[in-house]
């Protein structure tokens, strides 16, 4: 106590009256805040242990629990703010890094709510999605730079391979041992449903998801954890994940607590060593290097598959996607700051990187300054947060998005940021076996494809209005959206006009 003491940042609120002390809130606590005083017969909390996961509230049978910001606070000071001072305190006692899971929950600029979109007005008849034809199919790989055909007239369709997706959003990736074994079932069996892809993130994938290699994207991460030939084979597309958007420039760390298992075997190491990515592949140091990996892996793929190269959105990422092109990847995914991750240092976490808005806008210009557009698609994530969002992000340049954090969201997740822990009360960032199975995978299944209909509806309506009746005709075009709020600088890299132009 004395000087190390951080006063606990929520409070538990019960309503005696309202109290039944049957212990829900006990059993449900992964973090161990409720407690039962037999004597008193009455419930206690140790409130410096709550993550505000909203478990004990959500499962309260009488609607006894509340938990609340506290209301003791730390002396204003604009410079130094109460989350600063206390950063101080830990590293002060600790002498350790600091570790944060999610995205960035600093106040930084969001673009997307700076820009708007425009619609058809007298002139450009709109069109209404629910009586006309609507084409959301989107198709990711490289195309042709112009059209061809053979000596009777006719054009040829030679492709080289092509990701089909019914809608131009995917779920990201999150590798076994961050999310649950339910988890991953649920976004497999959604994204199946769905006719769009799930990537397994760089851990392997477990044996039981084989099946859904069609619609499964497989990642080579510096690490390799459960790479093999047959792992490579059973997936639709490959990713070679050079960076994400929440740790830039650093590689990956999944502790100890979390290989057990099925976890251990998928990613064939030991169980309880710590998985540690490296921050660089240490056969990648230039273009030249990524080009090997890209042409290696399209080798043991027989050229069937496309392949993906992932990068976090940083300041030079359009001579970085201008070099990933002639790299001989058919895919580039960016990934900006905002982007979730189950652990990364906080100082990196929060100041590393660029919003993915601008990020998208460069490259496309650059990719399309040089002609080379059309040899890659562009898939961007990095808090991607509804249908609004991913249209815009279309008319930027995008030919389909990334989620991960909407689609944690839609599965129970309440953004209480501890997935480093491991506790997580509602199943999804945990391997611990009686977390695991609060998430069941058949309902979190039904969630995400409503959540994904949902969006495809919004999608179209939001193209109707703007008179605009496929993804291709949506794809860089912008003349539809408009600036508000920005500065002159701002609009000139998003490639947009301010409002009222």
């Amino acid at each position: 106590m004395g000087i190390e003491l951080i006063y606990p940042d929520f409070e538990v609120i019960r309503n005696e009256n309202r109290c039944i002390s049957c212990r829900v809130c006990e059993r449900q606590c992964a973090n161990e805040v409720h407690s039962y005083d037999a004597e008193r017969n009455r419930m206690l909390a140790d409130e410096s242990r709550c993550v505000d996961c909203q478990r004990c509230v959500a499962l309260c049978p009488t609607r006894a629990l509340k938990i609340v910001r506290s209301d003791c606070r730390l002396r204003e000071n604009a410079n130094w703010q109460e989350d600063t001072i206390k950063e101080v305190y830990k590293q002060a006692d600790s002498g350790g890094v600091l570790l944060s899971s999610m995205g960035n929950p600093k106040p930084m600029p969001v673009y997307w709510d700076k820009i708007l979109i425009n619609a058809s007005q007298v002139t450009n008849p709109s069109i209404d999605p629910l009586r006309e034809p609507m084409e959301t199919r989107t198709f990711l790989g490289k195309k042709p730079g112009q059209i061809e055909k053979d000596e009777n007239g006719e054009i040829l369709c030679k492709l080289e391979p092509q990701l089909e997706l019914s809608m131009p959003v995917m779920f990201s990736a999150m590798s076994y041992g961050s999310i649950s074994y339910n988890a991953h079932k649920s976004l497999a069996t959604a994204a199946k449903e769905l006719g769009i892809y799930y990537n397994t993130g760089e851990g392997g994938l477990h044996e039981d998801f084989y099946h859904y290699g069609k619609n499964t994207i497989v990642q080579v991460a510096s690490g390799r954890f459960g790479v093999y030939k047959e792992y490579l084979e059973i997936g639709a597309a490959v990713e070679i994940k050079m960076g994400q958007g929440a740790k830039p420039g650093i590689g990956g760390h999944l502790p100890g607590a979390k290989i057990v298992g099925d976890v251990s075997r998928t990613r064939m190491i030991p169980e309880g060593s710590d998985a540690i990515s490296p921050a660089p592949h240490h056969d990648i140091y230039s273009i030249e290097d990524l080009r090997q990996l890209v042409y290696s892996l399209k080798e043991a793929t027989e050229y069937k598959k496309p392949i993906i190269v992932k990068v976090a959105a940083v300041h030079n990422i359009a001579a970085i996607a201008s070099g990933i092109a002639r790299s001989g990847a058919d895919i580039i995914a960016i990934d900006g700051f905002r982007g979730g991750t189950g652990a990364a240092p906080t100082r990196i976490r929060d100041h590393v990187g660029i919003p993915i808005e601008l990020a998208l806008a460069s490259v496309d210009k650059r990719l399309r300054d040089e002609g080379s557009r059309n040899r890659v698609s562009l898939v961007v994530g990095g808090s991607i947060r509804s249908s609004a969002d991913v249209v815009k992000a279309i008319a930027l340049g995008a030919d389909a998005c990334y989620i991960a954090t909407a689609a944690l969201l839609a599965l129970g997740c309440h953004l209480c940021r501890t997935c480093q822990t491991g506790k997580c009360n509602w199943g999804i960032a945990t391997q611990r076996p009686e977390l695991v199975k609060r998430l069941n995978p058949e309902i979190g299944c039904e969630r995400l494809i409503n959540l994904m209909n949902a969006w495809r509806h919004e999608i179209k309506e939001l193209m109707g209005g703007m008179g605009i009746n496929s993804i291709e005709a949506l794809r860089g075009n912008r003349l539809m959206l408009r600036g508000i709020g920005l500065t002159d600088k701002e609009l000139e890299i998003l490639g947009i006009s301010h409002a009222g132009e």
